[in-house]
């Protein structure tokens, strides 16, 4: 099977976004790349981290790039399909790390853009709940917003999940 350059899979905190995302990725005839964003920060984190490297198996390439995600997506081969899970902690990373969300977001879809494989890049979608009461809370939830809509600008098939189901938002469903 073959997938569309950028596909951004949306949903909310475990909504089964993740293991669409994955399922999509292993359509394709080639070993599968995982960038993973997530940093380990306590014993709940570590435990989450490591069921999800089982449950992936070993069929995968696994990389853990909390920050640079541009680096990591110059590694992939022609046509290798490549797993962002999720730009939602790696906004994060990048907020409470205090660099600069427009340079790194613009850095980032140009990566994307240039990326010799297919790219998911799995997100929250966080603007639905209430207007949070402090002001990183809401500089974020902004910030998510508008990395998700540049994402989707640019993707070919955007997909929202709601309790483990696929909505396709833009284009179509394999």
């Amino acid at each position: 099977m073959t997938l569309p350059s950028l596909t951004l899979v949306l949903g909310g905190a475990a909504s089964g976004k993740s293991t669409f995302a994955e399922s999509l990725v292993l359509k394709v005839d080639r070993p599968p790349i995982y960038i993973a964003t997530a940093q380990v920060f306590d014993d709940e984190m570590a435990k989450k981290v490591s069921r999800h490297r089982e449950m992936r198996g070993a069929s995968w390439i696994t990389i853990e790039e909390p920050l640079d995600l541009s680096s990591a997506l110059n590694t992939v081969a022609e046509g290798q399909p490549v797993l962002i899970d999720c730009a939602t902690l790696w906004l994060t990373n990048v907020i409470l790390g205090d660099h600069d969300v427009k340079v790194q977001s613009a850095a980032l879809m140009t990566a994307i853009s240039r990326c010799a494989g297919p790219v998911v890049v799995v997100s929250n979608e966080v603007g639905q709940g209430i207007v949070p009461d402090n002001a990183l809370s809401r500089q974020f939830r902004n910030a998510q917003g508008q990395l998700n809509q540049d994402i989707a600008a640019q993707a070919e098939l955007v997909v929202a999940v709601m309790a483990g189901l696929p909505l396709a938002l833009k284009g179509r469903l394999p």
